[in-house]
């Protein structure tokens, strides 16, 4: 079942019946060829509701559904997840927004960190953050996700870690980092209701002077395993253990 997301005044519960407009009416009408009485899920993005609908009606413009059943189905991590991903090259960002939605993470900071090749400014930076605001939003659909994880503007390093300390936890693997034990321990504090920030370094790793900047602010340096994972793997193996480990 497709999965969409309407504002809150596109519901009219007294009517039991959605209006969807935008971009989503071209994708059901064009791209996925939906027809009346076909089931699809509805959210605002505001709370834990789904709404179990029937298209009744489709228009150029507009795609009408009856409201069938409402139900509470809460899909969220009960610990919020902030992912800083230095920018890769290429597409790997793309790949990494979507992963990183589909397991659960909060928000995603694009960062430009010393040793990352790619530089994003002006309308080509804006251009690219909405593309990457439209991939989350496509994974939150497809994951059956309460609501789109926003991808922020690009912050340089230290400012990414001035925002990040404001968090209950900010975590960094390094691949210098060696012990394990104290990386478990590091990871076991992590309880539900924290918030949790994760570091992740461009292609060419971290400079040694943004690991020490970032631990001057509380965060703690860690090992993802003995061999060196890449810079869009390294962030979603982490992801996906933190999610193995607060999913109630």
């Amino acid at each position: 079942m497709h999965h969409f997301f309407v504002s809150p005044d596109q519901i009219f519960e007294n009517e039991k019946r959605v209006r969807i407009e935008g971009q989503d009416v071209i994708h059901i009408r064009q791209v996925l060829r939906m027809k009346t009485g076909e089931e699809i899920g509805i959210r605002t993005g505001e709370d834990s509701k789904e709404y179990r609908c029937m298209i009744s009606r489709i228009e150029p413009d507009q795609v009408e559904a009856q409201i069938m059943w409402v139900q509470e189905q809460d899909t969220e991590l009960p610990s919020k997840i902030w992912l800083f991903q230095c920018l890769p090259k290429s597409d790997k960002m793309e790949w990494i927004i979507q992963k990183a939605v589909e397991l659960g993470v909060n928000r995603i900071i694009p960062v430009s960190s010393r040793r990352s090749i790619v530089k994003l400014e002006g309308s080509k930076e804006e251009k690219r953050v909405r593309r990457w605001n439209a991939v989350s939003e496509s994974a939150a659909k497809q994951s059956g996700r309460s609501f789109v994880p926003q991808v922020t503007s690009v912050m340089r390093f230290p400012e990414a870690v001035s925002y990040a300390k404001e968090l209950d936890i900010l975590l960094i693997p390094y691949e210098l980092a060696e012990d394990m034990d104290q990386t478990r321990n590091v990871l076991s504090r992590i309880r539900s209701g924290m918030s949790v920030g994760i570091l992740i370094g461009p292609e060419g790793g971290f400079d040694p002077q943004e690991v020490l900047l970032a631990k001057e602010a509380g965060a703690y340096e860690i090992t993802l395993g003995r061999r060196i994972l890449r810079t869009e793997t390294a962030g979603i193996a982490l992801i996906a253990a933190l999610m193995l480990q607060l999913e109630p």
